[in-house]
C-alpha cells in the first residue's frame, strides 16, 4: 500500500514538490532506531553495523517480525600509487590519454565509492506488540552487555528505509572522527 502511494505521489499532477517532501519526510519519520549504538565507523576498510528489525506481522498489531541482521559499510578508500588505481572503462580513445591519466593518478590520491551490504538472518514471528518485542529485546542486548546491536522499527513495507536511516545516521555520526583521523594521517590539511 505505501509503495503504491508512493508511486501515486510521484506521476500524479496533483501532488507538488511540497506533497512529495512532506510525504517522504513522514515516511522517514516513521522508521526509528529504538536502541542507538555510540560506536563510530572505520575510516578506512569495513565497518559492520548489527540490528534487530521489528516490523508488524500484518494487520493484526499483537504479532510482530522480528529479523536479526548486520550491515557492512565499506568505507571510502584512499587510492594511492602503492595499492592500486583507479578502472576507467570507455573514458579514453588512445592509449595515450590512458598512459596521462595513469601519470596522474600515480601522483594524487582519489576516494573510491562508498559501499553498502545488507546481510540478514530468518525472520521470527512473536506475539507481541512492536513496544513489548522492543522492550525484550532490550533486557535481552542489556544482560548480555551487548551495547553494539542496535534495535529498529518500521511500519510494514518500510524495512529498507529504516535500514538505511540507521546507515546513514551513523555515517554521519562518524564523519567528523573519520575526517580528524584523515588529518592526523595527512590526507587533509
Amino acid at each position: 500500500m505505501i509503495f503504491r502511494e508512493t508511486f501515486f505521489l510521484q506521476t500524479s499532477p496533483m501532488f507538488g514538490d511540497f506533497e512529495q517532501e512532506l510525504y517522504f519526510r513522514q515516511l522517514w519519520e516513521s522508521v526509528r532506531v529504538e536502541r542507538r549504538v555510540h560506536y563510530g565507523l572505520f575510516t578506512f576498510g569495513e565497518s559492520d553495523l548489527p540490528y534487530f528489525l521489528v516490523t508488524p506481522a500484518g494487520e493484526n498489531e499483537d504479532t510482530v517480525r522480528i529479523r536479526r541482521g548486520n550491515i557492512t559499510i565499506s568505507r571510502a578508500r584512499i587510492i594511492t600509487p602503492e595499492n592500486m588505481q583507479p578502472e576507467f572503462r570507455d573514458f579514453f580513445e588512445s592509449n595515450e590519454e590512458t598512459g596521462m591519466a595513469d601519470f596522474l593518478m600515480s601522483r594524487s590520491a582519489a576516494f573510491s565509492n562508498l559501499k553498502l551490504v545488507n546481510h540478514s538472518s530468518n525472520e521470527q514471528i512473536v506475539t507481541d506488540t512492536i513496544e513489548e518485542a522492543v522492550d525484550r529485546l532490550n533486557r535481552r542486548l542489556d544482560d548480555e552487555e551487548e551495547d553494539r546491536v542496535a534495535i529498529l522499527t518500521a511500519p510494514a513495507g518500510l524495512s529498507g528505509v529504516a535500514l538505511l536511516k540507521y546507515a546513514s545516521e551513523r555515517i554521519i555520526e562518524s564523519a567528523p572522527d573519520n575526517l580528524n583521523d584523515l588529518r592526523e594521517r595527512g590526507f587533509l590539511p
